[in-house]
């Protein structure tokens, strides 16, 4: 150990007498390890946030979406969709047909969004771990099948049971009077209720049915679609399989992963993220502030132990390291302290559930966190940063001293 190392932890940790300026120090590291704790434990929620919208994008949205980039409908035929599905990676396509709608059921009707799949879309079994009631079925025998969502059946009173209650599904014709006494101004379907889903609120109006029954009721030709929702194989490269879908799909279309579908969520939880951060940055400066104010108080206790070093030789840079250590050995035990304790919290948050979301109807029972490396990186450069901020101007001080 050499001698500024030295000198500076006998100041610190030395028991001989406690002064007012000892008190201060150990609130200086109070306050750095109270702040640091506080910025792990909200930077580990906004990454748990945002890793639970992405599962639960995963259960309802494909891994890669080609919509087109005008209107609302593109024509995929079949060399298109062979030359997709030939594209290496690509494991399941689907073609869709999505607009809004009118349900009824018996009296009660409300506004859907009908969303017409492909008979291959069961096979991506996302909906297995969201459905609540009833079975995953679009077709049986002939007879059509929807899927709904659980805010379309407290909407409308549906019971997956009463087999014999159809769900009608009303379409505006083109090129008709928008009036509901003209029964010609619409498209109809009827729908048997075979199951109900809920993943989140978002998804609440969806309702799922064969792709034939949708084309017929928006007026779709056989190969019209509003979009083509693609599974890729485990493992798959996103970036490289997304460049070549848009290679093979044309200039006509986009191609868009499920985070490009989001990007607008995302960017806003960065952005939360961002301003906490700096807030809390703010805090553990005021709390480092302190540390100004004790190296300073103890520059002027210890002149005349100053002078002493200087008459044994000493050097302005050794008396600077003395008080720049000081300083660092105060920040960093409080931001170790502080890391220990944010971690320590993050770690039974996700593993016992701490503490809860408060609401009834979240899809999950308890805060939802997640620890990552560079928060933690982020963290200590910070308060090194903070530290070496507001312990050079006494060491300076000290340095100086005549």
């Amino acid at each position: 150990m050499n001698l500024p190392t030295w000198i500076a932890r006998r100041y610190f940790f030395s028991r001989r007498k406690r002064s007012f300026i000892s008190w201060l120090s150990i609130l200086s590291m109070l306050g750095v390890g109270v702040g640091t704790m506080a910025l792990i434990v909200v930077l580990s929620v906004f990454n748990g946030m945002e890793e639970l919208n992405r599962q639960i994008f995963k259960t309802f949205e494909a891994d890669m979406t080609i919509s087109p980039k005008q209107g609302k409908r593109f024509l995929a035929t079949p060399t298109l969709l062979s030359r997709l599905r030939q594209t290496p990676g690509v494991s399941l396509l689907t073609p869709v047909a999505q607009d809004n709608a009118l349900a009824r059921y018996v009296r009660a009707q409300t506004v859907i969004k009908l969303k017409g799949v492909d008979d291959n879309y069961l096979q991506r079994q996302q909906l297995d771990s969201a459905m609540l009631e009833g079975k995953r079925l679009l077709r049986r025998d002939g007879v059509n099948y929807a899927i709904i969502a659980e805010g379309i059946r407290n909407d409308l009173s549906v019971s997956p049971v009463d087999i014999l209650t159809p769900l009608e599904i009303l379409y505006p014709k083109s090129g008709q009077t928008m009036s509901v006494l003209n029964p010609d101004a619409f498209n109809r379907e009827t729908l048997t209720v075979s199951g109900v889903f809920f993943i989140e609120s978002r998804y609440d109006n969806f309702v799922l049915a064969p792709l034939t029954v949708a084309r017929d009721l928006f007026g779709y030709g056989k190969d019209e679609v509003t979009s083509l929702e693609i599974q890729l194989n485990p493992g798959t490269n996103e970036n490289g399989v997304k460049k070549a879908l848009q290679a093979a799909a044309g200039d006509n279309v986009l191609v868009q992963s499920r985070d490009d579908l989001n990007v607008d969520l995302y960017r806003a939880i960065y952005v939360e993220k961002l301003l906490v951060a700096i807030t809390l940055a703010f805090i553990i400066l005021a709390a480092s502030i302190n540390i100004f104010f004790t190296l300073s108080m103890l520059v002027i206790e210890k002149k005349a132990d100053i002078r002493i070093l200087f008459a044994l030789g000493a050097t302005k840079g050794m008396v600077r390291r003395i008080f720049l250590t000081e300083g660092t050995l105060i920040a960093l035990i409080g931001a170790f302290t502080g890391l220990v304790l944010g971690v320590t919290l993050c770690v039974l948050q996700e593993k016992y559930g701490l503490i809860g979301m408060g609401m009834v109807s979240s899809i999950i029972d308890a805060y939802p966190v997640r620890l990552q490396f560079t928060d933690i990186g982020l963290t200590v450069v910070l308060v090194v940063l903070i530290t070496v901020l507001t312990s050079w101007l006494p060491a300076q001080r000290a340095a100086n001293t005549q």
